[in-house]
């Protein structure tokens, strides 16, 4: 049987969790296979609790036997694995394609450590291919987009089934096309200033590990420290 890139990155990532942690679980193709197996190994005896970051994730989480606890129970994570849809060489990452940014975030800045698991495909040069999700709020999107497209991007609001997406909080998602964003940091800033962007889906020097995998095998990128 073919073993794709995704599931390589989403299985080695399980060897980062040790028993008696609590962990963030991310939401994607990728780091569904991280749940999976870490479900396996719950079974076979590891002790571990998680918090979701999103509906999607906490109904598989309940499926394959994963316990799981809110923010109420833990004041902090001992590591989150999470997906992406790019990453820099600085590993800087675009997030979001899933629509769950904004408590992927929450739960990734309340991590001691965060791993990323990608396949090969979501390496690149520089950010900005991928149309950067930004999450507002409903009322006055309209005005709120016309704010996102005068920093440089043509935004388009998200539709599901001919109707505007909705996130888990109730919010929509504007995929912005900037072709290219070689200041991550810079832009995330200007666009958190803007009245009704409640998240943007730059997570900048946030990941401390990202594992890529192809179907060969499995690279491990670490920060630079400094």
């Amino acid at each position: 049987m073919v073993v794709s890139g995704k599931q390589r990155a989403g299985e080695k990532a399980t060897e980062f969790v040790r028993d008696g942690m609590t962990i963030g679980l991310g939401t994607g193709t990728t780091v569904s296979w991280t749940i999976r197996r870490l479900g396996e190994l719950v079974r076979e005896g590891l002790r571990i609790r998680g918090i979701p970051t999103s509906r999607r994730t906490e109904e598989l989480a309940n499926d394959v036997g994963i316990p799981l606890v809110t923010f109420a129970d833990v004041p902090a994570l001992d590591l989150t694995i999470d997906g992406a849809d790019e990453v820099n060489p600085s590993l800087d990452l675009i997030k979001g394609g899933g629509g769950a940014l904004l408590r992927e975030k929450l739960v990734a800045a309340a991590s001691q450590r965060l791993v990323i698991v990608v396949d090969s495909s979501k390496r690149v040069a520089t950010l900005g291919k991928f149309p950067l999700p930004v999450e507002v709020v409903p009322f006055a999107w309209e005005v709120t987009a016309r704010r996102v497209a005068a920093l440089g991007c043509v935004p388009a609001l998200r539709l599901a089934d001919g109707q505007p997406y909705l996130t888990d909080n109730g919010n929509h998602i504007l995929d912005c096309a900037f072709d290219a964003i070689p200041d991550p940091a810079t832009l995330h800033r200007a666009l958190k200033l803007l009245p009704g962007v409640v998240e943007t889906g730059l997570f900048v020097g946030m990941a401390d590990t990202v594992v890529v995998g192809t179907a060969q095998g499995v690279t491990v990128l670490e920060k630079r420290e400094g």
